[in-house]
């Protein structure tokens, strides 16, 4: 029996055998697309925000970088710095952005934006008989961490960093601390200098891990708060220098402290696993998954009770997340707080955009965020969120597709959806990769991200 297939305004006829081999012919043209890889690192970096700062490392023309409509980036856009570096770790601070870069040089450290307190290192412009600190820097710039004759390229690989409002610290692979910047309250991990000018400064305090934490421990994270600092150890152990005036340093004081010291109170003998700021609120979860708290709690973060302190200046386990699961991540913004359990749910309390709309501004207990908001639905009913994180005043939350969900204030574009309107539920950004981590600033963000080929 024939049967007929119409080809242009004619009639063929084939038999069931010929038809056959004509669709395998058919099947050999069919071209295979080949994606054009542009380069072989494992990473890629995005970032959106306020721009005028320097800090998205976008610019390489100072004129351009002047003009009006460079002000903000509303969309995340590639950093063209990434396509030629291998970017291991980013960090955003208050107005500036550093990156933590493996490359053949040996370099392993670079930065942008504002260096106003030296905290990107002492930048030269001009003439080198007369040399000048640069305010500003438009485009990722080295910075020059002092060695030592027998440190390697590998010692310094960049283990750890974190940026406060205009400090920077980091920490390198052979457990060496550098911290740059703004030590007003001792932020840097050394004694406070009054009227010490930060402008135009080369120094970069170094600091052994053994004098940190001693010899038998090591330190595998450092976070910064605004104008405090945090080490977080192997053991478990959390060390805090720094502004301590609503209790952030945790040191049973409100006291300025240049002097890195051991922290107690309920965590005393627990094994800290994760230790989060960027204000003035600080969290902490231990291995068991129970978190603890200190500093600010003006809007009831860290006790909901009706006689709660507002300022709290030792750790303590707190009661309002009991009864919500077992929590693996948390997230400390400016006036709010945010916990993952490891059933992928996000919850947020505080005040502030909390992610439920734009009629609910305070709440005083944890409350989740239902799971569709972040990608869950009849065909990805598998998805789930991984890790959050958040600025001073707005939030992110990536799932386990590598997707990346913004909500919060958004006067600089920083939640990188297009526009400059405040988003009052989870929304997600267009970013070109798989989310890997994403660095808050207080007016810009920052995504390391894998390819998606």
């Amino acid at each position: 029996m024939l049967k007929s297939a119409r080809i242009g305004f004619g009639i063929r006829s084939y038999t069931a055998k010929a038809k056959r081999s004509v669709l395998a012919q058919d099947q050999t043209k069919i071209k295979e697309y080949t994606p054009k890889v542009t380069d072989n690192h494992e990473h890629r970096v995005y970032v959106w925000g306020f721009q005028e700062t320097g800090a998205l490392g976008l610019q390489t023309s100072v004129k351009k970088a002047k003009e009006r409509y460079t002000e903000m980036v509303h969309h995340p856009t590639r950093l063209q710095f990434s396509n030629n570096n291998d970017i291991r770790d980013v960090t955003a601070g208050y107005g500036f952005t550093a990156y933590a870069v493996k490359r053949d040089d040996g370099e392993t450290l670079f930065g942008s934006g504002l260096n106003t307190d030296s905290q990107l290192g002492f930048q030269v412009k001009g003439n080198a008989k007369d040399p000048a600190n640069l305010d500003v820097i438009i485009y990722p710039t080295a910075i020059k961490l002092p060695r030592r004759q027998e440190e390697t390229d590998e010692d310094m690989q960049v283990k750890s960093m974190s940026a406060g409002r205009a400090h920077l610290v980091v920490v390198t692979k052979n457990g060496t601390v550098f911290t740059l910047g703004n030590n007003s309250y001792g932020q840097c991990g050394r004694s406070i200098i009054e009227d010490e000018r930060y402008t135009s400064s080369a120094l970069i305090h170094r600091i052994p891990q053994e004098d940190i934490c001693g010899k038998e421990d090591e330190i595998t994270h450092v976070e910064c708060g605004q104008d405090h600092t945090m080490f977080l150890t192997k053991n478990g152990r959390i060390y805090t220098c720094g502004w301590g005036a609503d209790g952030q340093t945790g040191q049973g004081n409100y006291h300025t402290a240049g002097q890195i010291t051991l922290i107690g109170g309920d965590i005393a003998k627990e094994k800290i696993v994760r230790v989060t700021c960027s204000s003035d609120c600080v969290l902490a979860l231990n291995e068991a998954g129970d978190v603890f708290g200190w500093g600010n709690s003006e809007y009831g973060q860290l006790d909901d009770s009706e006689h709660a302190e507002t300022q709290i200046n030792t750790p303590r386990a707190l009661k309002l997340t009991k009864g919500i699961g077992r929590i693996k991540d948390v997230a400390a913004g400016g006036s709010f707080c945010m916990a993952l359990t490891d059933e992928g749910l996000v919850y947020t309390w505080g005040f502030g955009i909390l992610g439920f709309g734009p009629f609910v501004e305070q709440t005083s207990r944890p409350q989740h965020l239902l799971p569709p908001l972040f990608g869950r639905n009849d065909f990805s009913n598998a998805t789930t969120v991984v890790s959050i994180g958040c600025g001073v005043f707005h939030m992110g939350a990536v799932n386990s597709d590598g997707d990346l969900f913004m909500w919060g204030k958004n006067r600089f574009g920083h939640l990188g959806l297009g526009h400059k309107k405040d988003q009052f539920f989870p929304f997600k950004a267009a970013i070109n990769g798989k989310v890997r981590k994403v660095a808050f600033g207080v007016d810009h963000t920052i995504a390391l991200c894998k390819p998606y080929f």
